[in-house]
């Protein structure tokens, strides 16, 4: 009787889509806490400019003990809703080490974007969009030179003014 022999291939463990989610949030905590720090930050309104650059705003809204509440945009304006677009709210998380976009446009909540009820691999697949996005624009910021060297309380601006935002329209 022959013996077939067959070959087991080592079994690599391979990263599930939630997976690679928490990988986001913790490759986007540490770009965050690289350019701005927020943890330092006290709460109120913060502009980064650099030469050649639009210029971006960091709301600090809420410092908690272990969160920071951020919204992160540049100083220009929606024309529809005057608000600054496009932006991201941002959710900190010190103790665990990474930041969740938790939306990314003004008044566009995810229950706007995917419904109230959406399957689990649709809430998934939303977050890894928006997460994705934000890591993106924080590589960007970064090699803009935008960073805790030009950042500037900004407590004056608690609405941009049209002119100086950049907005048309």
């Amino acid at each position: 009787m022959e013996k077939v022999l067959t070959r087991r291939r080592p079994r690599v463990p391979s990263m599930g889509r939630f997976g690679w989610l928490m990988a986001l949030y913790a490759e986007n905590h540490e770009r965050l806490v690289r350019l701005f720090d927020p943890a330092s930050l006290a709460p109120g309104r913060y502009r980064s400019e650099v030469p050649g650059a639009l210029p971006v705003l960091l709301d600090v809204v809420e410092q908690h003990p272990y969160t920071t509440q951020l919204r992160l945009s540049y100083a220009m304006l929606d024309p529809v809703t005057g608000q600054p677009d496009p932006s991201a709210h941002l959710r900190l998380y010190r103790d665990a080490g990474q930041v969740e976009a938790t939306h990314c446009y003004v008044g566009r909540r995810w229950q706007d974007v995917i419904g109230m009820f959406p399957p689990p691999d649709e809430v998934v697949d939303h977050r890894l969009r928006m997460n994705t996005f934000l890591g993106k624009w924080l590589q960007y910021l970064d090699d803009q030179g935008h960073g805790l060297a030009s950042l500037r309380p900004n407590p004056d601006d608690a609405r941009l003014d049209r002119s100086n935002a950049g907005a048309t329209g």
